[in-house]
């Protein structure tokens, strides 16, 4: 619990960080499912799995370590095929809600990519997979912030909110990826595939905007996933236009597998309002585009800009650890270069199941290998809520972020740091 002469790093108990209140804004539904859920769903749904134990799964699939991205992509297969079901799907998203908030995770922003979920033949299509996620969410906020512990009174815990984040994807082939991208190919076979994927992507937004506007559904940004070398986010610079003109926030995938040159793109071509891993921020040998002569400099002059703009980073570091071998060590990872250029980071899992992690175990692994004080962990917390893409007005945003940091103090204070 205690801490901390000013030559001793301060210590932070797992207790202490688990009933701290916190956000988590780079949170895949896909990659997060309970283990026990999956294998009920995959009953349900009769989808075949590699073992229906929950210790067969972690061995077979659900790995501690991955040899490679590939591997660690497998169990998507999986997650994917069984929530092509609404009754999955729902339940999916209200035990996602259920377990982030017996951590104190009070603000989440759920992200995925409805079109890999959609299956048109069988009658379910974008509104319907929206409509579920959104319905098993919901209810996970009607039954916590019915509790007599909860709410905006002093003392009190913050209430449960949250978002969804639309992904398009990158990159998908002619088949295979999803029932709804194999019959796009089909309808659209003579288009360049390039041409099939953006169009997805485009259609993917405009639903997004008629979902928020006319059905109230609380969308709140737009995201692209998928494989980024290769696939540049400039090539959906019209998506991010659209999302940007009718007032979508924005978050990218960048810097992850790709060098910072990725990072710019985002920021430039797409309006990034946030930065998803932005890992390679602080590596400048990843850089590939041959006009940037001055690699270092390129590194430094971009980061300087990004924390100046208090543009936030999503960091997840397990994940990064799992699928970056060049990543050999906790402490040799670029966490360290973005704390010590001030950037404002925010504290994610990725995917709690494939990488096996909560919000409170990568607060725990940041804390324990890196030098971070009570004030920047408030700063650490702090930009949780106020970097996230809240569903309500900016005056509502104000007031529940000053609600959660009050908060943050009576833990602190209950736990001796002040």
């Amino acid at each position: 619990m205690a801490s901390a002469s000013k030559s001793a790093p301060t210590t932070y108990s797992l207790d202490f960080i688990r009933e701290l209140p916190k956000a988590d804004l780079h949170l895949h539904l896909d990659g997060s499912l309970r283990p026990q859920g999956l294998i009920e769903m995959a009953k349900r749904s009769k989808v075949e799995l590699p073992s229906y134990s929950v210790d067969g799964l972690k061995e077979l699939v659900f790995k501690e370590k991955y040899n490679n991205l590939g591997e660690y992509l497998n169990g998507f297969q999986y997650t994917c095929s069984v929530l092509r079901d609404l009754e999955n799907m729902e339940q999916a998203a209200y035990e996602l809600a259920m377990d982030n908030l017996d951590e104190g995770v009070n603000y989440i922003e759920v992200r995925f990519a409805p079109q890999l979920l959609m299956d048109p033949a069988r009658g379910i299509g974008f509104d319907e997979v929206m409509h579920a996620v959104n319905n098993g969410l919901k209810k996970a906020k009607i039954e916590y912030n019915r509790r007599p512990d909860v709410g905006f009174e002093a003392g009190l815990k913050p209430p449960f909110e949250y978002g969804i984040i639309n992904c398009a994807m990158r990159m998908f082939g002619k088949k295979g990826f999803s029932p709804y991208y194999t019959q796009l190919f089909q309808l659209l076979r003579d288009h360049a595939p390039m041409d099939v994927i953006k169009s997805a992507a485009m259609e993917l937004i405009r639903a997004s905007v008629r979902m928020r506007d006319e059905d109230g559904l609380p969308i709140v940004g737009l995201d692209i996933a998928g494989q980024e070398n290769g696939y540049p986010a400039s090539k959906f610079k019209e998506v991010y236009e659209y999302a940007h003109q009718n007032f979508l926030l924005k978050t990218v995938h960048a810097g992850e597998a790709y060098g910072a040159e990725s990072i710019f793109e985002a920021l430039t071509q797409c309006y990034a309002d946030r930065l998803g891993h932005g890992y390679s921020l602080f590596s400048p040998e990843m850089i590939e585009d041959p006009s940037i002569t001055d690699k270092d400099a390129y590194s430094r002059s971009l980061a300087s800009y990004i924390a100046d703009r208090r543009i936030a980073v999503e960091v997840c570091l397990t994940s990064n650890l799992q699928t970056n071998p060049a990543i050999t060590d906790i402490k040799a990872h670029n966490f360290k270069h973005m704390l010590n250029n001030r950037i404002a980071t925010v504290i994610c899992t990725d995917n709690r199941l494939v990488s096996n992690t909560t919000v409170s175990d990568e607060y725990k692994l940041a804390l324990d290998n890196f030098p971070v004080p009570l004030k920047r962990l408030k700063d650490m917390v702090a930009y949780g809520f106020k970097k996230n893409f809240f569903p309500g007005n900016y005056v509502e945003k104000r007031a529940y972020a000053k609600h959660a940091l009050e908060h943050f103090d009576v833990v602190a204070r209950k736990y001796g740091f002040i």
